[in-house]
């Protein structure tokens, strides 16, 4: 299934059979929890217990890259293992019209993790989520290439807001609404994309290189001189260019079988901050 963010691998959240076989195609660890995808606002409130915080989230966001992490409704028809046992859920409207037709047709709640092997980089086209999880589905839809390219900005709203996954709706966009936010580490169980070694390459990756080394391949920023195991994320270091361009050049690098791959350095402001935690990630520097 298609979204602004990355292509990804639904099932209905309210199926722990369907919910289980799309761990088993991720090969997920089970205690990360899955974002469910609603048509709207209505459909959200029936499945998580909204704060003002959280309307007024939704108001400025929805549909958009914005997942909220609230308390679970009582009797919510979101299945335990989509929640990962928790009494929360994590909810998002996505601002695709193919993702959104398909919710509305089915009716309910849909489960979508990034349709890539867990820990792998996620697919930002159909050919990509094809290639890695296309053989344990029933249907792949076409909806062109991922207008944002990372997954979607995750913030709980529980005991106090938090950050727990940096996006598109960045952090600043965020406090301006609701006031400061907090850092991950109460609540960084109830975040899908977590865990320390994410999104990476089969190559290892080395950060903050103003150069490659011998047997790297590239990944520049900013203006650099083309050439032979270069791919620039955006030659005019536009953040925005760079964050739609992230997981699809780690894979073209990762093809050319390089010893390692050289990331250069990217600014950690607004959108660089969703960046610069994909790349720690993929580098398995941060938990």
């Amino acid at each position: 299934m298609p979204t602004e963010t990355v292509y990804g691998l639904a099932g209905p959240a309210a199926d722990p059979l369907a919910v289980a076989a799309i761990f088993a195609a991720k090969g997920r660890p089970r205690f990360n929890p899955l974002i469910s995808h609603v048509a709207d606002l209505a459909a959200a409130e029936r499945i998580a217990v909204f704060s003002a915080d959280a309307r007024r989230l939704a108001a400025a966001f929805w549909p958009g890259p914005l997942t909220l992490v609230l308390p679970s409704q009582t009797g919510s028809i979101v299945c335990e293992l989509a929640r990962a046992g928790l009494d929360t859920v994590a909810v998002r409207v996505p601002a695709h019209p193919t993702a959104l037709a398909l919710i509305r047709a089915f009716g309910g709640p849909v489960v979508a993790p990034s349709a890539n092997r867990s820990g792998r980089p996620s697919p930002t086209s159909l050919a990509h989520a094809v290639d890695e999880t296309g053989d344990r589905v029933a249907v792949a839809l076409e909806g062109g290439p991922c207008r944002i390219g990372l997954e979607s900005t995750v913030v709980s709203l529980l005991d106090r807001p938090r950050l727990l996954r940096p996006g598109a709706v960045t952090r600043e966009e965020i406090e301006a609404l609701i006031g400061p936010l907090a850092e991950a580490e109460a609540d960084a169980k109830r975040s899908p994309g977590r865990m320390a070694r994410h999104y990476a390459p089969n190559a290892p990756v080395r950060l903050g290189a103003d150069a490659p080394r011998s047997g790297e391949a590239y990944l520049a920023f900013g203006p650099h001189p083309p050439g032979p195991g270069v791919w620039n994320l955006s030659p005019t270091g536009d953040l925005a260019e760079a964050a739609a361009n992230l997981f699809g050049l780690l894979r073209a690098a990762d093809l050319s079988c390089p010893v390692a791959i050289a990331v250069a350095p990217i600014p950690e402001v607004g959108l660089g901050e969703a960046i610069a935690d994909r790349l720690k990630r993929s580098a398995g520097y941060v938990g």
